[in-house]
């Protein structure tokens, strides 16, 4: 496997890495290294290979550059891109060698983004090893929603080239939902029986509930909880947009959120929070341990879904849905197919991207605690006959009977 990301931290690679494994394969994941961990190791069973971290520039897009500093920024960013990417890619390919030569393999099971994995994939595919394109993200997508930039533009067209490569290359790919199956369908020309739906959900640790963090729950206010990446596509400063409306123009005091996670636009969204006078309102902690994240998620009355509607965002399945569901949490969302499909009755729907309907959804959430426990209590049924991991994953097992039969 080949995942430009860290392991086990990512938690979709390490379900199916793992749940692989218990199948009877042997798996040997490629990865990026992060501070304190070692180059190679062996976690319940499965084999870890670390690629040093490589990052040249900051990519985040900021609203006050100028023109020429949003070019200056443009060029920075398709530099860093172009060159971290063929470093991951080099590195997957080497390393693949070196593997094939001392265990051997059959299997090349490739996550993007990046789509560029292909080409490291490319020269084992012609000695007849298979190579699965798992789908997690739509990159031409990605870019428009993360720079807001056009489809026509020659980033784009360069990320749906290597697309189209990485789909036409595999043996059978793997869509996180309907909508990613249909374009891997008519974009990539797969054959629906080749494509399979692998659905994001949270594993057997993530459904256990965790007990609430007594910091949170003795403020006497109504706690809102974020967890996720914080990048630009992620919508979280339409999130903090809309506490300013709650506070400032529904009068709503009595209101704590805390966002949990990390990403580029980090440091922006502490900005915005201050310039906003939400300090004393919103707590922004960066990366923070699984304990005391369930702990706090524990502690939440509303879970926040900012996501607003994008090219990727409105064809996208985020983790996050599911592990507040599984958490019995009612949620406040942007009405998004796949996220209504997610959630269903477990959230309230607005308008999206309209932040002022976002505060007034959650103001009114805030003074109904039947209809919360309500939500939450259908929320965590979908979940666990439906949604989680030992449910959905069992594609992934239908995945690789089809590849090697």
């Amino acid at each position: 496997m080949y995942v430009e990301n860290a392991y086990p931290q990512d938690l979709r690679i390490k379900n199916e890495a793992e749940l692989l494994t218990d199948a009877g394969y042997d798996v040997t994941v490629i990865a990026i290294g992060i501070k304190g961990q070692s180059s190679t190791e062996v976690i319940n069973g499965v084999k870890v290979y670390r690629v040093p971290l490589l990052v040249l520039f900051e990519k985040t897009p900021k609203k006050d550059h100028g023109f020429f500093g949003v070019i200056a920024l443009r060029l920075k960013s398709v530099l860093g891109y172009v060159t971290e990417y063929a470093y991951f890619t080099s590195a997957c390919f080497f390393l693949s060698l070196y593997i094939l030569l001392k265990n051997g393999f059959d299997v090349i099971h490739a996550h993007n983004p990046p789509d560029t994995l292909c080409i490291a994939a490319f020269p084992f595919r012609l000695i007849g090893k298979k190579f699965v394109f798992d789908h997690h993200d739509l990159c031409p997508e990605l870019y428009q929603s993360r720079y807001e930039t056009k489809v026509a533009c020659l980033q784009t067209r360069l990320l749906s080239f290597f697309e189209w490569c990485s789909l036409k290359l595999a043996s059978i790919t793997i869509a996180t939902n309907e909508s990613y199956k249909e374009i891997h369908v008519k974009r990539g020309g797969m054959k629906p029986e080749n494509v399979f739906v692998v659905r994001n959900g949270p594993n057997e640790s993530r459904m256990k509930k965790a007990e609430p963090t007594t910091r949170l729950r003795n403020m006497g206010k109504s706690i809102l909880v974020y967890i996720g990446s914080l990048n630009p596509q992620d919508g979280v400063d339409y999130l903090i947009r809309s506490l300013k409306i709650l506070k400032d123009e529904f009068k709503r005091e009595d209101f704590y959120c805390i966002i949990m996670g990390s990403g580029d636009s980090l440091k922006d969204l502490k900005l915005l929070t201050t310039e906003l006078e939400l300090d004393d309102h919103i707590e922004l902690t960066g990366y923070i341990s699984d304990e005391d994240l369930l702990s706090n998620l524990a502690a939440a009355d509303i879970c926040m879904d900012p996501d607003p509607a994008s090219p990727l965002n409105n064809l996208s399945t985020w983790i996050k849905i599911m592990e507040y569901m599984a958490h019995e949490k009612p949620i406040v969302t942007f009405d998004l197919k796949e996220t209504r499909y997610s959630a269903q009755d477990a959230a309230v729907y607005v308008e999206p991207n309209d932040e002022e309907a976002f505060a007034r959804a959650t103001a009114e959430l805030m003074d109904d605690p039947d209809r919360r426990k309500a939500m939450g209590e259908f929320a965590r049924k979908r979940v666990e006959n439906e949604l989680q991991w030992t449910v959905v994953g069992q594609n992934l097992i239908k995945a690789y009977e089809h590849l090697t039969k």
